[in-house]
């Protein structure tokens, strides 16, 4: 029995051997083709790590001495190298000259700022908060213009529970302040002292507009003084 069991295993090893070979014999290529290439995709993409990680090293590097340049003001060169970034540098580097460029644009140009903030809250390439921080910035530009209306409509879609609610609200209270509506303006503030995550900072002034609200519109009533008796005569 032993020397049966021995002869069919000796057999299976030869079938298996010639199975092995036939395959080697057939798909060799295709496997040393595919072998070949597995390593190349390997090296190729930690090449392609490498490129991108020196790429974003460089931008960081030139990313800070744009911003030294520009607090030293020399606004020249640092424009110089923010452009380049924003034409060229990596795709988080460039989304940040273009929120600086939309900042400085808004310095001189509210209205032209606000678009370019626009702009970057349209960016599928961005991501969602930083999309809502440049409706944010663009909607704050808008609060003075002669139509309010838009501006106030982005604040409160940014007030319903996104990072920026806070100054969201802030922003509508203060406007409906502006415009004599104390009710709305409590309500927003009330929202504000709700929530438990509101900032410190901004609880402490939440006090100061609470107290302007409970003290209603202020109605100055000028008396008419009565007219001074003239001086004596004197001889």
């Amino acid at each position: 029995m032993a020397e049966n069991n021995e002869f069919f295993r000796e057999v299976n090893e030869d079938y298996r051997r010639d199975q092995v070979a036939q395959i080697w014999r057939r798909y060799g290529g295709v496997i040393i083709a595919l072998a070949v290439l597995l390593v190349a995709g390997v090296g190729g993409w930690r090449y392609w790590q490498n490129v991108q990680r020196s790429a974003a090293e460089a931008a960081s590097e030139q990313f800070d001495t744009a911003n030294r340049l520009a607090r030293d003001g020399k606004v020249a060169e640092a424009d110089k190298i923010f452009d380049g970034l924003e034409a060229q540098g990596p795709a988080g580097y460039r989304l940040l000259a273009r929120f600086r460029s939309a900042a400085e644009t808004a310095k001189t140009d509210a209205a032209k700022g606000a678009v370019e903030f626009d702009a970057l809250a349209g960016d599928a390439n961005a991501g969602d908060g930083l999309r809502d921080l440049a409706r944010l910035r663009a909607a704050l530009l808008r609060l003075d213009a002669a139509d309010p209306a838009p501006a106030l409509a982005s604040l409160q879609s940014l007030a319903a529970g996104t990072p920026f609610r806070h100054t969201a609200r802030e922003m509508l209270g203060l406007s409906a302040l502006k415009r004599g509506q104390y009710d709305e303006a409590g309500r927003w503030f009330d929202q504000i002292s709700a929530d438990p995550d509101t900032p410190q900072g901004l609880r402490q002034r939440i006090e100061v507009y609470a107290a302007i609200v409970a003290g209603g519109p202020v109605t100055v009533t000028e008396a008419k003084a009565e007219p001074a008796a003239p001086p004596p005569i004197t001889r």
